[in-house]
C-alpha cells in the first residue's frame, strides 16, 4: 500500500453505482481525481467499467489486483466487493451498468482494451448525463455501449491472489519487492515444500506457473511507475531485468508495443470537460 495516501468512501445513498433502474441502462460518472487517494472497500449493485483517459489506477478484490492503465478500462460486475487506489492524477470516466444489462458481459474482474468506438461513446455519456428518456436518442446511445462491452477484447493485467498459506507468504514478499530473484527452489526451502510440489500449488490456486506469476506482477508495476514518468532505465532495474533492453523486450512480447509507443498511443486522445 502507498504511503501518505487519503481514504474515501462510497456512500450507497447517493452514488450512481446504486441507482436500480433499467429505463436507464447506462449512467456515469466523470472526475478529475488528484491523485495519493484510496477509494476503500466497497461494492455497486450496478456492473461498473472502471475506465480513465488519463492516469493509471489500481483495482483490488480478494482474488487479486488488475492494473488500469491509459486506453484500457477494468469491468467490475455487481457486488463484488473492491478497493482502487490512484497514486498519480486520474481524469475518470467510468459508466454503471444496470443489472438488467450485464447478461454478456464477464462474471468476473477483466481488464479490458479500450477500442476507439467505445472511448467515443463513453466520452459522449459522460456529456449526456444521468438523466435521459427511454427510446430516447440518448438511450439509443446507452445501448450501443452495451453491445460494445460484449464483444470487447481481453488484456492480461490480472494479478490473481491466493490465501494459501505458501502461496500467501511468497506473494506477499514479491509484491513486497518485485526485484526479489529467489528461485522456485529457494523459495520452497523457506516455505517448507519440495519445489515440485510449490510449482503445482502455483498452477492450481493462481492459474500460472511461479514464473509467469512475477513476470505478470512486475509487468504491472512496470505499468504504474512509467505512467508515473519514471525512465525506463530505472524501471528495468528497480524491478530486476539484467538490462533496458531486457525488460523493453519483456513490455513488448506483452502488449505488443515498447513502452514510448504503448503510453504515447494511449496519450494520444485529447481530454473532455469533466461532469460530475
Amino acid at each position: 500500500m502507498t504511503m501518505n495516501i487519503e481514504k474515501k468512501t462510497v456512500d450507497p445513498n447517493t452514488h450512481v453505482g446504486h441507482v436500480i433502474d433499467p429505463q436507464r441502462p447506462v449512467l456515469s460518472v466523470s472526475t478529475e481525481r488528484r491523485g495519493m487517494e484510496l477509494v476503500t472497500r466497497h461494492a455497486h449493485l450496478r456492473g461498473q467499467l472502471l475506465y480513465a483517459i488519463r492516469g493509471v489506477m489500481r483495482a483490488t478484490t480478494d482474488k487479486g489486483a488488475w492494473l488500469v492503465p491509459p486506453a484500457q478500462a477494468v469491468w467490475i460486475p455487481p457486488g463484488v466487493m473492491h478497493e482502487v487506489e490512484m497514486t498519480q492524477p486520474v481524469s475518470l470516466r467510468s459508466i454503471y451498468i444496470d443489472p438488467d444489462y450485464v447478461d454478456g458481459l464477464p462474471g468476473r474482474c477483466s481488464v479490458l482494451r479500450m477500442t476507439p468506438l467505445l472511448r467515443a461513446l463513453i466520452l459522449e455519456a459522460s456529456q449526456i448525463g444521468n438523466h435521459y428518456p427511454a427510446d430516447s436518442p440518448a438511450w439509443r446511445l446507452m445501448m450501443v455501449i452495451v453491445d460494445q462491452l460484449q464483444k470487447i477484447e481481453q488484456f492480461p493485467f490480472h494479478l490473481p491472489f491466493s490465501d494459501e498459506p505458501r502461496i500467501r507468504k511468497i506473494i506477499d514478499a514479491l509484491v513486497a519487492d518485485p526485484a526479489d530473484r529467489l528461485t522456485l527452489a529457494q523459495w520452497a526451502m523457506r516455505v517448507g515444500a519440495s519445489e515440485r510440489t510449490l510449482g503445482r500449488l502455483f498452477l492450481k490456486h493462481l492459474g500460472m506457473s511461479f514464473g509467469g506469476w512475477r513476470r505478470r506482477l512486475r509487468l504491472l508495476e512496470a505499468m504504474d511507475r512509467l505512467a508515473e514518468g519514471v525512465s525506463v532505465n530505472e524501471v528495468a532495474f528497480e524491478l530486476g531485468y539484467a538490462s533496458p533492453s531486457a525488460f523493453i523486450a519483456m513490455f513488448r512480447e506483452n502488449l505488443g508495443d515498447s513502452p514510448a509507443r504503448f503510453f504515447n498511443e494511449s496519450n494520444r486522445h485529447p481530454l473532455p470537460t469533466a461532469r460530475e
